[in-house]
């Protein structure tokens, strides 16, 4: 029975070691096929033309509500 549980958990640890190094691996390479990023600061644009937004106004709330009306059911 001891013998079940310890193939279990070096199972986990297997399984998981493997996930981390994939998961590692991925990440290096994606980092190799990006261009390297020049540490250059480039300025942002002066904005000449101002900026607009639209505003909604909010809607008042009813003050006057209609009679409820009555629902007869069938027997």
């Amino acid at each position: 029975m001891f013998i079940g549980i310890l193939y279990l958990f070096l199972t986990f640890i297997f399984c998981f070691i493997l996930v981390a190094v994939i998961k590692l691996a991925y990440l290096g390479i994606t980092t190799l096929k990006r261009p390297a990023q020049t540490e250059e600061k480039k300025l942002p644009p002066t904005k000449t033309e101002p900026v607009y937004y639209i505003v909604e106004k909010k809607r008042a709330r009813k003050t006057n509500y209609s009679e409820p009306k009555e629902i007869e059911f069938k027997k």
